[in-house]
């Protein structure tokens, strides 16, 4: 009576979704009755170790005296005397009736065929089972040599985690990127939030998990320490909390997963039962549906085979013809629909201001370099255009900019400055072709495009009032620079500054915080950075490890911005700092490549006119290209003073 009452009672569930049972039970029982086909398969398991079946029981195995038994069914190893029937071949009534229903349904397959069901047949039934068990040695070894090459690339590759440890470095919360996973549905993920986890500190055949908490957020990872520990932090890790094998409090109940606690604490607890419940009373957890969300908010409507109009590489005043290859977390690879070997590509997110639909550059009077091929190759389509990100109306019909007006901007080329500029052209639906002053060709082949609310583009004397080193045009002597000298020599007028983008987003982010960011001269590449700057919506971007001179302007709304550990969740490579050791052995590679990428840019500046001249001859056409600038903002503030006269 008194065991039939100890059961029923460990059956029921408590007002987590978890089953009654954490006490660890003490009973010193053996097995009664044991088949020889049962023997054999038992794995001899760890004694005194807690274990929490399919239907929630604990169970421990004091000193190995209690017989093992394994489920022929779903193949859960437990005590023998806790098992279902007579003969202790399964772990549950469901086992059971699952196990008569397939015997069944093999007898009347065997009977159809004409023979008879023999005794084989059932041994075929538990045969994954045993090869199951005989492979846990072969799975033990697996584990070791796993943690040796773990441990190996440790040593050698990036670890976000000790980057951040070490030097207490703070990360961009997930949420000031709206463009990433989950980043507009994260909620209150944040430190003390509980989580169900794999336990790597146990020595089981079998998958089993844990409650942790999160000690510390930085952007997708979590550093987690297991219910127990306290104040111990030797066993803490990172791992990446939209993994697929992180899980809110009470999925391993839902699921039938066995909750064990860590073999170094196993003794530090004789009521888990009462531990966690008092624990976990009030904490938070992850929603029940966060790992749909998870996958939901990492599909992308663009496709492989998709066309779009994307900026030139080498000739940034105009538009071609490109079809994207792959995507990868939203990420496109470009190729240009004229290269043969698929080589010759461009890297940009699929809400990057340079990628527009088939027919943008004639519809707004844009130059575009058309394109050898005459028809569309096989499979390729045109991306609908509603796919593509959206810029703001506005109204060019009352006062507007106009050709030879100066203003601030970001040099498309040289990221790193923000420079006096002209605008040249206006074209159709608010974009704007502007040129740096002192550096333009002749023919304005070297002219760039922004959207009249780009936030890449600035009123004069922005840079002043926001002590930001304004670079002047080349050659001008005059030092240093002032608008209002400048403006009375050239003759110009200044634009209003009311035609600028004036909102200003609560976007979340700090000076010093970290991120992963897109190197826009190299924009394939994804790097360690930091925030050093913030002016309103702009980011000053530095790169780990490199000069200041390679720092970058960006939107605090750039879709080339990431939260920490988006390359380990979307399977991008992520460009580690450069040392100094590493920066002074590496002379001859890695740091003059970053230099020579940039002067490879500045080089094309300079050789446009040339090209352009030639390719004119050949009777190429041209309207014209929407430069680098970043993503519109929500949310409105002032921040200019009033223009100087």
């Amino acid at each position: 009576m008194e065991n039939t009452k100890d059961l029923s009672g460990r059956r029921r569930r408590d007002s987590f979704g978890m089953f009654d049972g954490y006490d660890s039970c003490s009973e010193d029982t053996s097995s009664s009755s044991s088949s020889e086909e049962s023997e054999e398969e038992v794995a001899p398991l760890p004694s005194n170790l807690p274990i929490i079946k399919n239907n929630g029981q604990v169970y421990t195995y004091p000193d190995g005296k209690s017989g093992m038994a394994t489920c022929e069914m779903c193949g859960m190893v437990g005590v023998r005397d806790a098992f279902y029937s007579k003969t202790k071949r399964f772990c549950s009534v469901s086992c059971s009736r699952s196990y008569s229903s397939n015997s069944k349904k093999a007898s009347i397959l065997a009977r159809l065929q004409g023979k008879p069901p023999t005794k084989k047949a059932k041994v075929l039934q538990k045969q994954p089972l045993v090869a199951k068990l005989a492979a846990y040695a072969q799975y033990q070894a697996t584990l070791q040599n796993q943690a040796k090459t773990k441990a190996a690339v440790s040593m050698e590759g990036f670890s976000w985690g000790n980057y951040i440890n070490s030097n207490s470095f703070i990360a961009a919360p997930v949420t000031c990127f709206k463009h990433a996973p989950m980043g507009t549905c994260w909620g209150d993920i944040s430190e003390n939030v509980r989580v169900e986890v794999p336990n790597t500190d146990c020595s089981l055949p079998t998958k089993v998990f844990w409650i942790a908490g999160i000690v510390k957020l930085a952007g997708y990872n979590a550093l987690l320490r297991y219910e127990g520990f306290e104040n111990d932090s030797s066993l803490d890790f990172w791992c990446n909390i939209c993994g697929s094998d992180i899980h809110p409090v009470g999925w391993c109940a839902a699921s039938g997963k066995p909750l064990v606690p860590p073999r170094t604490i196993q003794h530090k607890y004789t009521n888990w039962k009462a531990f966690l419940v008092k624990r976990l009373t009030g904490a938070k957890t992850l929603p029940p549906d966060f790992s749909q969300k998870v996958s939901e908010s990492m599909q992308y409507p663009f496709k492989p085979c998709m066309r779009v109009e994307v900026v030139d590489k080498r000739h940034l005043c105009r538009t071609r013809v490109a079809v994207v290859e792959s995507v990868i977390g939203g990420r496109l690879r470009l190729v240009y629909e004229e290269s043969e070997d698929r080589t010759d590509d461009f890297w940009c997110h699929m809400h990057s201001p340079l990628i527009h639909h088939i027919g943008w550059s004639r519809s707004i009077g844009h130059r575009f370099k058309r394109s050898d091929i005459t028809k569309k190759q096989d499979g390729h389509f045109d991306t609908p255009p509603h796919l593509f990100a959206k810029v703001k109306e506005v109204d060019q019909s009352g006062e507007w900019f106009k050709e030879g007006m100066k203003l601030e901007a970001i040099d498309p080329l040289n990221l790193s400055t923000i420079c006096v500029a002209t605008i040249r052209k206006v074209l159709a639906d608010g974009f704007l072709m502007i040129g740096i002053d002192g550096s333009e060709a002749a023919d304005g082949s070297d002219w760039f495009c922004y959207h009249a609310t780009s936030p890449s583009i600035f009123p004069v004397g922005f840079c002043e009032i926001n002590m930001i080193e304004l670079t002047p045009p080349r050659g001008y002597t005059k030092l240093p620079f002032k608008w209002f000298d400048y403006l009375r020599e050239t003759g110009s007028i200044a634009a209003p500054v009311k035609l600028f983008n004036k909102d200003v987003p609560n976007h979340g982010f700090r000076v010093g915080m970290k991120l992963e960011a897109v190197d826009l001269m190299e924009p394939r590449l994804i790097c360690v950075a930091t925030v050093t700057r913030i002016i309103h919506r702009l980011l000053r971007i530095h790169f780990d490890g490199w000069e200041e001179e390679y720092d970058q302007w960006v939107d605090c709304e750039s879709p080339d911005l990431y939260p920490v550990g988006w390359c380990q969740l979307t399977g991008y490579q992520l460009q580690p700092p450069a040392s100094q050791s590493s920066r002074e052995s590496q002379s001859g590679s890695s740091k003059q490549k970053k230099k020579a990428k940039s002067q490879q840019y500045k080089g094309h500046k300079k050789m446009t006119t040339l090209q352009l001249k030639e390719e004119l001859i050949d009777g190429e056409d041209y309207n014209f290209l929407q430069g680098a600038s970043d993503q519109e903002s929500n949310g409105s503030a002032n921040f200019y003073i009033k223009q100087e006269p």
